[in-house]
């Protein structure tokens, strides 16, 4: 029975491109988890979107004084142009700002609302003299009373992770363009979200994930809950661009973003929802996901957002309970569906040092498009992903591993045989008796068959690094049966013994193309084709313009193979027959020269 799943990735702020860190940490992971579940035959919905609404964005805008609307309409298309070129397939990447996601969110906050979980608070916040209005918490910047970084921001210092009371930021100043004076606390009125009343609900939530939950995941969540208890929280700010507090009298105010982002994991299957059911698609039920106990929900993030995720979103969530079904379509006391897994990667650094988009310390997403091919640089962000602890970006990395695993012990093994069999069985796979297979053939290829077990497993558990490692040894398994009976010298001399190595190779590498595919989606279709199958691996991906009341946005969306119906089962071994057709081949992974590791640091921090 197909499962569904969801998939719910990181909003990007639309205030900087995308680098390696922000790909390797939760875009592409899901886009593989996602692949995989594809593979299987099972629902996938693939959401996420360009967060439009945070001060991030605002302070871009008022560096650069623009308004705020083109500001991040230019990130958000560079975001799609991306996603787009390395293949992370969203099924919806849409943007916090639309009517949609306004409407889904103000409901939200009803919900929470009318099941007693909001109050209201007079509250000292920073204020600006020069500039008569409150500062956003970005917009303030002091020594945390915490750890004592310098840089922290008035309501989380990143360095130690705490969320901080702004009251209690030690020597605050402005950070917003061109403002001299000293910021003030002044009292203003807020609604909080009571996530105290929310805890035990929180912490049973938890426990109950711990056979699947990552311990770097589940014991900060827990950790924090034990040492500070889940505290009211506010969900409002003052600020001119956002969502606006759907309450008479708040005019001025808008729904704070933390608050409001995560929502827009719901916001973005309603919209894809919406949009299936204009295209005639049976499959858009967004209900399919979000009122089905069954179904698994995966967020993938970074490290700095754990806690956002697994106690503060699922509490929400659990605060609107069936309220917001009610408001927001016809179905009666069904809750919202909670996260299964928060599978958080940790950060990849850069060649020793933290990534720093200021000082163009990065390898950005766009600019490695240019020189390299999307599974070369998949295949490296896999390999060197930070599943449990922080890795690093390293130039001299990246050539040795393409060169010496994607094209040496992957690339070059498909190629070899793919050109061999053309070349002397004219454009076909040996046309061979099963029955005559010999027992070493037979052994090889229940070797790599049994890979779709164990890989498939390390892919469910969302352990990346494993799956590749494992993939990539079964390679090298076929690699020692082909020099064990070398078919390249028994072609002279016994072309039966060449056709059955070269038949059982074949069969092998038909299945590590699926093992491979999730990772290296392009290289394995095009692998497909040479192969000689017509039915396409995965389907395509598009941008599309939607329209709403608040203008225009574009969105990166999926269409499966089969149109409407999902994907069909190709999780299974290799169904290549005898005597098959093959097209013609050609290498699917590029060696790289050694002189690019020094091209390549030479263009960093400049």
């Amino acid at each position: 029975m197909p499962e569904n799943i969801l998939i719910a990735i990181a909003w990007p702020y639309a205030n900087a491109e995308i680098h390696v860190g922000n790909l390797t940490g939760s875009h592409l992971p899901g886009d593989i988890v996602a692949r995989y579940h594809r593979l299987k035959g099972n629902n996938v919905l693939v959401v996420s979107g360009t967060d439009s609404h945070g001060t991030p964005v605002t302070m871009s805008a008022d560096k650069l004084k623009k308004p705020v609307e083109e500001v991040y309409k230019f990130y958000h298309e560079g975001f799609l142009e991306t996603f787009k070129g390395y293949g992370i397939t969203y099924d919806m990447f849409t943007s916090t700002h639309t009517e949609n996601h306004f409407k889904v969110s103000q409901s939200i906050f009803l919900a929470l609302q009318k099941n007693g979980y909001l109050f209201t608070k007079i509250e000292p916040q920073w204020f600006s003299p020069g500039l008569n209005k409150f500062l956003p918490d970005r917009y303030i910047e002091g020594t945390c009373y915490i750890c004592g970084f310098e840089g922290a921001r008035s309501d989380q210092c990143d360095k130690c992770g705490n969320v901080l009371e702004p009251d209690k930021l030690i020597n605050p100043k402005s950070k917003w363009a061109g403002d001299t004076s000293t910021p003030e606390l002044r009292e203003t009125e807020h609604f909080y979200i009571d996530l105290s009343k929310l805890e035990p609900q929180v912490v049973e939530f938890l426990q109950a994930r711990a056979e699947h939950m990552r311990e770097t995941v589940l014991g900060e969540s827990l950790g924090k809950i034990n040492a500070e208890g889940l505290k009211p929280r506010p969900i409002t700010r003052d600020l001119d661009w956002g969502i606006p507090v759907p309450v008479a009298g708040w005019e001025g105010k808008c729904l704070y973003v933390w608050f409001e982002a995560v929502i827009g994991y719901l916001s973005a299957a309603i919209e894809w929802s919406k949009v299936a059911e204009t295209e005639g698609t049976t499959k858009g039920d967004w209900k399919a996901w979000w009122s089905n106990p069954a179904a698994k929900h995966y967020h993938f993030i970074g490290k700095d957002n754990i806690f956002f995720h697994t106690s503060l979103w699922p509490a929400e969530l659990m605060g609107v309970g069936a309220q917001f079904a009610e408001i927001f379509s016809d179905e009666k006391n069904v809750p919202l569906s909670l996260p299964y897994d928060v599978p958080a990667n940790q950060f990849m650094n850069l060649e020793g040092q933290k990534i720093s988009g200021s000082r163009n310390w990065a390898v950005w997403g766009r600019d490695a498009l240019t020189r390299y091919d999307p599974d070369a640089l998949r295949y490296y962000l896999t390999v060197n992903m930070p599943e449990a602890k922080d890795s690093d970006w390293d130039w001299a990395e990246f050539v040795a591993r393409n060169n010496g695993e994607l094209v040496a012990t992957w690339g070059n093994l498909a190629n070899r045989v793919l050109s061999f069999s053309f070349k002397h069985w004219d454009g076909h796979a040996p046309n061979i008796d099963p029955a005559s297979l010999r027992d070493s053939d037979r052994a090889l290829l229940a070797t790599v068959e049994d890979g779709f077990r164990a890989v498939g497993d390390l892919y469910n558990a969302v352990k990346l690094r494993d799956a590749l490692k494992e993939s990539l040894r079964l390679a090298t398994e076929v690699n020692r049966y082909l020099d064990a009976n070398a078919p390249w010298t028994a072609i002279k001399t016994d072309k039966d013994s060449a056709a059955l190595t070269i038949f059982t190779a074949l069969k092998a590498i038909d299945s590590l193309k699926l093992l491979f595919a999730p990772i290296l989606p392009f290289t394995s279709a095009k692998l497909h084709g040479f192969l000689g199958y017509e039915t396409p691996l995965f389907g395509e991906q598009y941008i599309q313009e939607i329209s709403d009341n608040l203008g225009v946005h574009t969105a990166l969306r999926y269409r499966e193979v089969g149109g409407d119906s999902i994907s069909p089962l190709q999780w299974q071994p290799s169904q290549l027959q005898p005597g098959q057709k093959l097209n013609q081949p050609g290498p699917l992974f590029k060696k790289l020269e050694e002189k690019v590791v020094e091209e390549e640091r030479a263009r960093l921090g400049k």
